[in-house]
């Protein structure tokens, strides 16, 4: 469980995130809705432990991870600007994030590439990688190593129909265990995915 108690966040006197309460259970994929700028992630920056928040606390599995200042366990994340190296490939990449924690094989890290329907293209240098290569290589790296928490912020930009139907099928099969919040400006893209869809704007954040 996730446990997010009035989280607050203000930047240059605005409040982007504003006394937000919400918890997310295990076995669900969740949906953060909200235009550009709305404050999604910075949500899910706070939540990965990469932003301090002004006010609140953030429980994974009653672990404060704002009051020991430390990131989150078992946590894979995505966001927009990776910081994959652009003069190797998409699985020398892979296989230089995967030798940090150094607890899952080649053979398993492909496993996700398939994941992702990345195959034809993960031995490409990374910076000849189109937007959507990106984005998959993004997903791959965040659940190579069956973490899990996942955090996925606007994963799916550019990514073809036919894999972006593999991915939703895949991340339905493997969010039992799991907790995988997903935030988009296109409600579309998420809400048949998704379990519980919520909303922010203005700071504060609803369930549609």
């Amino acid at each position: 469980m996730i446990k997010i108690k009035n989280l607050t966040k203000i930047y240059d006197e605005n409040k982007i995130l504003d006394d937000i309460s919400i918890t997310f259970e295990e076995g669900k994929i969740y949906g953060i809705v909200g235009k550009n700028g709305s404050g999604k992630s910075v949500l899910l920056k706070t939540i990965c432990g990469f932003i301090r928040p002004d006010k609140g606390e953030i429980l994974f599995d009653n672990i404060n991870i704002v009051k020991k200042q430390t990131f989150p366990p078992e946590t894979g994340a995505m966001f927009e600007n990776s910081g994959f190296i652009p003069n190797i490939s998409g699985f020398e990449n892979l296989k230089l994030l995967a030798s940090i924690n150094n607890i899952i094989s080649e053979e398993e890290i492909l496993k996700s590439v398939d994941i992702v329907n990345l195959k034809e293209d993960i031995n490409k240098k990374y910076y000849k990688y189109s937007l959507g290569m990106r984005k998959k290589l993004g997903i791959c790296q965040a659940i190579m190593e069956n973490q899990k928490y996942i955090i996925l912020d606007e994963p799916f930009n550019g990514i073809d129909d036919e894999s972006l139907k593999k991915i939703k099928i895949q991340l339905n099969k493997i969010k039992e265990n799991k907790i995988i919040i997903i935030s988009t400006h296109i409600k579309e893209d998420i809400e048949k995915l998704c379990d519980e869809v919520y909303k922010i704007s203005n700071g504060k954040i609803n369930k549609i």
